[in-house]
C-alpha cells in the first residue's frame, strides 16, 4: 500500500523533531493540500506529539482503544497496571507506518478502575526502545462514584481571527491537568471549507491537524467528537453526485480513521446503519458512566435537506444557508429520534446530559431556538406553517419537551463562539466557550436574550458527584494576557445541577 499521500499529509501538519526522536531529513518534506498548509502547530516544546501521537477512546468497563499516529516508521507498545510506576501488562509491539493511523485495544480490564500506562517506541530495527512519560485513563466508573469531564466548544482552526495554536494548547493541557475520564468537542474542529482540490488527502489533512493537539488531553481522557456544520459530513452532501458526495464520505472515513469513536458495541448504544463507502458512522451514541448519562447526537447525517452552510466547492464559492428554507425540513431523522426517546426513558442515571452542535443544527441562540419546529413544536420563520403531529407523525413530543419529562439536566452545544448558560422548564442550554479565541471575544452575544453570558476562551470542566454535579467556565489566556484578575485556571461562572431521584 502506498503510504506517501498520508504521509505528506503528516507531515504537513507535524514538526520534524520531537522529544529525542530526532526524525528523517525528508520528514520536512511536502504540505498538506487541505487547510491551514503550515499555518498551525503545537508549541516547540510539544513538539514529541507531532512526531508519535496517541488518542483514546471507546472507553468501557473492560477495555480502551488507542489510536496512534506516527511521522516515521515506528515500532510501539503500551506498558499498563494500576499502580503508578508499575506496569504489569502489555500489549504486543506494533508497526506504525507514516501518517496511518492503528488502533491498539487495551483489553481484559478491571470495572470502576484507574489504570496508568506508558507508551514505549522506536525504529525499526533499534535496540532499545524509548519512553513517554506516564499517563492515564480510567475505566467505566461504578454508580455512587465522583469523576470529571470536560468540553470545550469550536476550534476552528482555519480561521486566524479566533483560533491561535498557542493558547489552544494551552487550554488543551489546563484541562488534562484536571486529569478528566472523558473529554467532548463540540464541532467545528476540522472544517474543510478551505479545501479546493477535494481528494483522502486533502479531506484528512484538518483531521491529522488536530491529532496532535487532541493527544495533549486524550493521551488522558477518552475522547468523543461531535460533528459541526464545518466538518461537511451530512446525509445531504451524501446523497449529492460528485464533489460534495466525495466530500461526506472522505471527511467521515478520516474522522472514524483517527478518532476511536464508540458504535453500539459493549456499554455503548449508537446507530447501527452502515453507509456505504464508510461503514458505520459513529456519530450518535449513548452510554453510562457513574452516575452520568451520556447522549451525543449528530445533526447532520439524518437530515435530507441542507442544515446549515454547504461546502464552497473547488471553485470557492460559497454556497450559503438555503434561502427561505422550510426549518422543518432540518431533522435528526425517525431513527435517531426513536433511539434518543428508548434511551432517554429506559435510563434511570441521576444526570442525564445531551451533546449536539446546535439546537436544530443551524440559527443562532441556546433557549431562543428551541421552541421551534422540531425541537419545541412552534413553526418558524416567514410563512412557516404546519404543526409538529402533522410535521412529524409517530413522534411522542418535540425533542426540548422529551428532554424535560425524561430529566436531562444539561444540553450542551457549540456554534456560537461565547459562553451562555440558559434554562427552561429544568434543562439548562449551555452554549460551549471557544478553546483558543485569543481576542477573547463574546461573540453572537445578540442572540441570546437570557441567562448568563460570559466572553472566550476556555472549556468546561463538570464534577459529578452522587448528589449533584458542579459545571465550571474555566477560563484560558495566553501568558502575555494573564494579570493579577486575569489568569489561567480562574473560575469565570460556576452552578450547580441536582442529581435526579
Amino acid at each position: 500500500m502506498d503510504h506517501e499521500p498520508d504521509r505528506r499529509a503528516f507531515l504537513g501538519a507535524a514538526a520534524a523533531v520531537a522529544g529525542g526522536l530526532t526524525l528523517a531529513p525528508e520528514s520536512a518534506m511536502g504540505q498538506p493540500k487541505g487547510a491551514n498548509a503550515g499555518a498551525y502547530a503545537l508549541p516547540a516544546d510539544l513538539s514529541a506529539h507531532n512526531a508519535l501521537s496517541l488518542v483514546l477512546g471507546r472507553a468501557g468497563d473492560k477495555s480502551v482503544t488507542a489510536n496512534l499516529v506516527a511521522a516515521d516508521r515506528l515500532e510501539a507498545f503500551i506498558e499498563y497496571g494500576t499502580e503508578a510506576g508499575k506496569y504489569a501488562l502489555k500489549t504486543p509491539p506494533t508497526a506504525l507506518a507514516p501518517g496511518q493511523p492503528v488502533e491498539v485495544a487495551i483489553p481484559d480490564l478491571r470495572p470502576g478502575t484507574r489504570y496508568f500506562y506508558r507508551l514505549n517506541f522506536r525504529r525499526p530495527g533499534d535496540a532499545a526502545f524509548n519512553a513517554r512519560a506516564e499517563c492515564q485513563f480510567h475505566t467505566q466508573r461504578k454508580p455512587g462514584d465522583t469523576f470529571t469531564f470536560c468540553v470545550q466548544g469550536d476550534s476552528h482552526p482555519e480561521r486566524p481571527q479566533m483560533s491561535e495554536p498557542n493558547l489552544y494548547a494551552r487550554t488543551l493541557q489546563r484541562a488534562a491537568a484536571d486529569r478528566p475520564d472523558l473529554y467532548f468537542c463540540m464541532g467545528d474542529d476540522f472544517s474543510v471549507n478551505k479545501v479546493r482540490a477535494v481528494n483522502a488527502e486533502s479531506l484528512t489533512a484538518p483531521y491529522l491537524l488536530q491529532r496532535p493537539f487532541l493527544s495533549l488531553v486524550a493521551q488522558f481522557a477518552s475522547l468523543y467528537l461531535v460533528n459541526g456544520n464545518h466538518e461537511q459530513a451530512s446525509l445531504f452532501n451524501f446523497n449529492q453526485k460528485g464533489e460534495l458526495h466525495d466530500v461526506a464520505v472522505g471527511v467521515q472515513t478520516a474522522r472514524n480513521k483517527l478518532f476511536p469513536m464508540p458504535a453500539a458495541e459493549g456499554i455503548y448504544t449508537g446507530d447501527a446503519r452502515a453507509f456505504r463507502g464508510i461503514g458505520l458512522l459513529r456519530d450518535y451514541f449513548a452510554w453510562t458512566w457513574g452516575d452520568a448519562l451520556f447522549v451525543v447526537l449528530d445533526n447532520y447525517w439524518h437530515s435530507p435537506a441542507q442544515v446549515d452552510t454547504g461546502f464552497p466547492g473547488g471553485a470557492g464559492k460559497r454556497e450559503d444557508k438555503p434561502k427561505n428554507r422550510d426549518w422543518w425540513d432540518i431533522t435528526l431523522g425517525d431513527d435517531q429520534y426513536r433511539w434518543f426517546k428508548r434511551t432517554l426513558e429506559g435510563s434511570k442515571a441521576k444526570f442525564k446530559f445531551v451533546f449536539a452542535h446546535h439546537v436544530l443544527g443551524s440559527g443562532r441562540g441556546g433557549v431562543e431556538m428551541s421552541e421551534f419546529c422540531e425541537w419545541g413544536g412552534k413553526p418558524r420563520g416567514k410563512g412557516a406553517g404546519g404543526d409538529f403531529k402533522t410535521k412529524r407523525p409517530g413522534w411522542e413530543l418535540p425533542v426540548h419537551q422529551l428532554m424535560a419529562k425524561h430529566g436531562v439536566g444539561v444540553f450542551f452545544q457549540g456554534h456560537d463562539h461565547l459562553y451562555a448558560r440558559q434554562e427552561r422548564d429544568g434543562v439548562v442550554y449551555q452554549e460551549v466557550p471557544l478553546p483558543a479565541d485569543h481576542l477573547y471575544a463574546t461573540h453572537n452575544e445578540d442572540a441570546y436574550t437570557s441567562g448568563t453570558k460570559r466572553a472566550n476562551s476556555g472549556y468546561l470542566r463538570v464534577t459529578v458527584s452522587p448528589d449533584e454535579a458542579q459545571v465550571e467556565y474555566v477560563r484560558c489566556w495566553l501568558p502575555k494576557d494573564e494579570t493579577a484578575t486575569q489568569k489561567t485556571g480562574d473560575i469565570a461562572h460556576s452552578y450547580t445541577v441536582k442529581a435526579r431521584s
